[in-house]
């Protein structure tokens, strides 16, 4: 199987490189530019390995698809730029680079002669108004309408890129024939995730002893999915031939920011105060995906309970930011 990955250095990108690298039947191409962060040693190790080879690939620049070759049979499609923190600060950045990604994709499938199934990643954060400004369900099921509450809020900027990303996937792959699956990723952490999202940047200001500790958006609920729940999705989904669909990757254990950062407290053995915050701008009050299509067509089962998966993360991070003074290396 000749594989290649688009975006192969990020926390998902990585850790299913690793897995993929397993087979030695896999031959992987792993196409990333270091463009936010440092090369993490794990997918330095996992690129060096006999069936990987590695491509320093500028994506947002069409003449780089030249380094590509054009005979694969899957192609994961996960390159993005992300992070709550960089599209708040960057969100012309965002939109310039995202979509610069998807339309040279595109039109590179548009030229090659071989039909991968491509696999295209995208974001619960899709439909992140949708739930509050439409009376949307909980769970939330795939057919809800897209939407974004509010245009000019700098954190949909990354929302924005991936429903273009979700529409020209689907129009390009119907027009030019190829198989194709779109998976909604929700709230994906684990070890090695980077340090702009919730859980790892929890655990940095409790080991900065702050008290009280404050807890922003406190009563706002999210279902987290722990990395290796999130790659057998993403496997599922690759290899569920002629399906064209697009599936919710998450878990059902709906929980609220306040018993999140409550329990990585007692890990932490906090014994200060909470202090109830409100919660950061365009932050949607209720998150938990309906996963029963992937439950009957794919057969995704979550299998590793919130608290467990929070329990292995802490532990990494505080063996890495003890062994580091705290100094964050800001991986993508």
């Amino acid at each position: 199987m000749k594989i290649l990955i688009l975006g192969a250095a990020g926390f998902i990108g990585n850790n299913l490189a690793m897995n993929l690298s397993l087979d030695p039947n896999n031959e992987l191409i792993l196409v990333d530019n270091y463009f936010r962060g440092k090369e993490d040693k794990n997918f330095l190790d996992t690129a060096n390995k006999e069936n990987c080879r590695f491509i320093n690939c500028d994506l947002t620049n069409p003449l780089s698809f030249n380094e590509l070759h054009e005979d694969y049979d899957q192609i994961y499609f996960l390159a993005s730029v992300v992070g709550v923190g960089f599209t708040n600060d960057f969100p012309k950045r965002v939109i310039e680079l995202n979509t610069k990604i998807i339309l040279n994709t595109l039109e590179w499938l548009n030229n090659i002669k071989s039909k991968p199934k491509i696999l295209f990643t995208s974001t619960s954060e899709c439909y992140a108004s949708s739930i509050e400004s439409m009376h949307g369900p909980i769970p939330t099921p795939e057919n809800i309408p897209l939407s974004v509450r509010d245009i000019s809020e700098p954190r949909f900027s990354y929302a924005i890129t991936k429903m273009l990303g979700e529409a020209g996937i689907i129009h390009y792959c119907n027009e030019l024939g190829f198989d194709y699956s779109i998976i909604r990723y929700h709230n994906v952490y684990g070890p090695r995730m980077g340090f702009s999202h919730v859980i790892p940047q929890v655990i940095e200001r409790f080991l900065k002893n702050e008290n009280p500790f404050r807890v922003y958006g406190y009563n706002q609920t999210r279902s987290f999915n722990y990395i290796s729940d999130a790659i057998q999705g993403t496997l599922l989904a690759m290899n569920k031939e002629s399906n064209k669909k697009i599936f919710h990757i998450g878990s059902l254990e709906e929980i609220s920011i306040q018993e999140l950062v409550e329990f990585i407290g007692t890990l932490l053995e906090f014994n200060g105060d909470y202090e109830k915050s409100a919660a950061p701008s365009g932050s949607v009050n209720r998150r938990c995906p309906d996963i029963a299509l992937a439950k009957k067509e794919l057969g995704y089962r979550p299998l590793i309970t919130w608290r467990d998966g929070v329990k292995s993360t802490v532990e990494w991070y505080v063996n890495y930011f003890n062994a580091n003074k705290y100094d964050s290396i800001k991986y993508s």
